[in-house]
């Protein structure tokens, strides 16, 4: 049976995400994920036939290699979905590869080569997989996690609506409707010139410091709840603004940034594996621009380095020159109050039993 779909393998995976997005006459946001072997598959699962090619069977575990290679170019696509480009993607593999078969193409010079490479990358990714990917968890990311929303200092944030109009006039008349009980909301949606709030009666939604220009920023905070400023002035005209509601701005959920933390963890963890690799390796670079372009990036860090190390220890001896300042300071003080005539004039005084019998 024929289906009519557009061609995937003919693609780079670069441009996968636009032909499906063509397709299916979707925008889709992409995020950055990293490629995660989520749920070991079982045996007979990964040999679940979805699809076959003139006999030769698409399987589970076929799906998975593909997702591994083009699965971050899919982005927020419905699993259904997603899954079905990727089966369509893996029949283009297959007929593409069947062709060059047939035109004896693995014959050429450069065919070995190709496969060399393909050998490495795949030895290359199974390594990843055991080495990396399997050894940061979700649990280790909660951890993280748990422990940076323990440091986070909390912030104030408002929610506040607003009605922009051009003049200071308009918005003292509307602040004087206001007065006479008419609805913000029903006034924003007549009269603002903000075309993305006014249709929502002027909501601004939740913001805190910084997000607002200066001088609506301060009277917005300077409001109580369900109060309104007077005419306020920005670039973008006049305001009158009403504050909903105030609270203190809550950290992030867990599944708000999980996939960041775990690319995060992910990228650090590869970033150590990848060093200690070389480490324990003998790498020369033998064209003369790579090579000079190598010890160019590393004479860069290594000044960078340097300035680093002089940077802090010089915080350390300006530490130490405080801490010993401050403790002469003291042993100073200590020995004048010690070496005090009065001080040791009352002290003998205090041992005559004369005085004492007094």
């Amino acid at each position: 049976m024929k289906h009519a779909f557009p061609p995937l393998t003919s693609l780079k995976p670069g441009l996968v995400l636009a032909s499906v997005a063509l397709l299916l006459a979707m925008t889709l946001w992409v995020m950055p994920v990293v490629a995660q072997d989520k749920a070991a598959t079982s045996e007979a699962g990964s040999a679940k036939v979805l699809a076959t090619v003139n006999g030769m069977p698409i399987t589970e575990s076929d799906l998975k290699f593909a997702e591994e290679e083009i699965g971050r170019d899919l982005g927020q696509l419905p699993e259904p979905t997603k899954r079905r480009v990727l089966v369509e993607f893996l029949i283009e593999n297959n007929l593409f590869a069947k062709a060059a078969e047939k035109a004896d193409l693995s014959s050429q010079a450069d065919f070995d080569d190709r496969m060399k490479y393909w050998r490495n990358r795949a030895l290359r990714d199974a390594y990843f997989d055991k080495e990396i990917n399997n050894s940061i968890s979700e649990a280790a990311a909660k951890t993280f996690y748990d422990d940076q929303v323990k440091g986070l200092k909390t912030q104030e944030e408002v929610q506040a609506r607003h009605i922009l109009v051009e003049t200071e006039e308009e918005a003292k008349d509307l602040k004087k409707k206001l007065a006479e009980g008419a609805d913000f909301a029903a006034l924003a949606k007549e009269h603002s010139k903000d075309p993305g709030t006014k249709d929502d009666g002027g909501m601004l939604g939740y913001f805190s410091s910084g997000q607002m220009v200066p001088a609506f920023e301060q009277a917005a905070f300077s409001l109580k709840k369900g109060e309104v400023s007077d005419p306020v002035k920005s670039q973008f005209g006049w305001h009158l603004i009403k504050l909903e509601d105030r609270r203190q701005k809550p950290p992030p959920t867990f599944d708000q940034v999980k996939d960041r933390i775990l690319a995060a963890m992910i990228h650090q963890r590869a970033q150590a594996v990848a060093a200690k690799l070389r480490e324990g390796a003998k790498i020369e670079y033998v064209d003369p621009e790579i090579k000079k372009e190598a010890e160019q990036q590393v004479s860069e860090q290594d000044a960078k380095r340097k300035q680093i190390e002089e940077l802090i220890k010089k915080q350390i001896e300006a530490k130490d020159a405080a801490d010993k300042a401050a403790g002469g300071d003291a042993g100073a003080t200590s020995d004048a109050k010690a070496k005090d005539p009065a001080t040791e004039k009352a002290t003998e005084e205090n041992k005559d039993p004369a005085k004492q019998e007094k």
